[in-house]
């Protein structure tokens, strides 16, 4: 018994906001140039880190389009899940970007906290409220998206803390300019590297799990392998793995072990309606296997002997079948 298997690849999470990344890529490719100009005539460290930040947010952005871009293409027989995990490595690739830079920042904000430089606090002031105003919008172009895809949550952080950055700047140069207390450049410097690490870390953390294939975080494995036990024909499941391909797309696999004579049919098309509606898993790959033979069935074909026939629905579905069938299968 087999039937097609549809879907694919699909479109991941990402795919759905490119038309906002590439709006957001745009935005902050252009400020980027100007934040960068005023930071050198400013001689501001702050504003120049956030012109760092910013810089490693075009770079990240610009990654995280492309990783949307490369995660579309259809599987084929060298990568058979497609290239769904390219966003997951754009997400990693962002945090240990964002953790660096975030570690210039600190080193180069104790170097001025003990000499601190000239800085015009008028211009810098004015770079970093614009600065601020297309972070602003850049987060509400990436703030949806952001709760779907880990790469795009990366580029989100990315621009929520050159907004915050923006913020430590904008506070810095209204201190300079009312008091002249040099000493706010690099204390706000520091500001934003220290906000930069630990945010960093968690996404470095999440991308990390995804490539080690451990367990979805919003899924409890027990929870699936009770609901999967309990649906009728199955005594048990054991050999249950789940795991995430890209962000939104989870996949399982497991063991079912079905009472003789079950209605096989039946209960793959169970099986596969319980994961996909109640776990929202797309890919599922389920082997049904009879149970142990009781003493009174000991003359019949023991299940090692049997031969495996699958069937495809949302996922895979094999099932042992009797020797007895399988040579009146092949015509005696």
């Amino acid at each position: 018994m087999t039937t097609e298997h549809a879907g694919g690849a699909g479109r991941t999470a990402g795919a759905r906001h490119q038309r906002r990344l590439a709006w957001t890529l745009a935005l902050t490719g252009a400020f980027l140039v100007v934040e960068v100009a005023g930071g050198l005539w400013t001689g501001s460290l702050a504003l120049l880190a956030d012109a760092g930040h910013m810089l490693t947010d075009v770079g990240a952005i610009a990654l995280s389009f492309l990783a949307v871009r490369i995660a579309q293409r259809p599987p084929s027989p060298l990568h058979t899940y497609g290239f769904l995990r390219t966003e997951i490595l754009a997400a990693l690739v962002n945090g240990a970007v964002l953790l660096v830079m975030a570690g210039a920042i600190l080193v180069e904000a104790w170097r001025r906290l003990w000499a601190p430089t000239e800085v015009s606090g008028g211009v810098m002031l004015a770079v970093a409220l614009g600065g601020l105003a297309v972070n602003l919008l850049a987060m509400w172009l990436l703030h949806e998206g952001a709760a779907e895809s880990l790469n795009l949550r990366g580029a989100y952080l990315e621009v929520l803390g050159d907004a915050l950055a923006s913020i430590a700047v904008i506070a810095a140069a209204v201190v300079i300019q009312t008091t002249g207390l040099r000493v706010a450049d690099p204390i706000a410097s520091g500001l934003i590297g220290l906000f930069m690490v630990p945010r960093t870390l968690a996404l470095i953390r999440q991308a990390v799990h995804v490539l080690m294939e451990g367990a979805p975080p919003h899924l409890d494995v027990r929870e699936i392998e009770q609901a999967l036990a309990a649906v009728p024909g199955v005594q048990a499941v054991h050999d249950l793995h789940v795991w995430t391909l890209t962000s939104g797309k989870d996949a399982l696999s497991a063991h079912a072990v079905v009472t003789d004579r079950a209605p096989t049919e039946e209960i793959t098309q169970a099986l596969h309606a319980l994961v996909h509606e109640r776990f929202g898993i797309e890919h599922a790959t389920i082997q049904l296997e009879p149970a142990a033979p009781r003493p009174a069935d000991q003359g019949q074909t023991p299940p090692r002997d049997r031969d495996r026939i699958c069937g495809t629905s949302s996922g895979t579905i094999c099932v042992a079948a009797p020797a007895a069938d399988r040579a009146a299968g092949n015509g005696g």
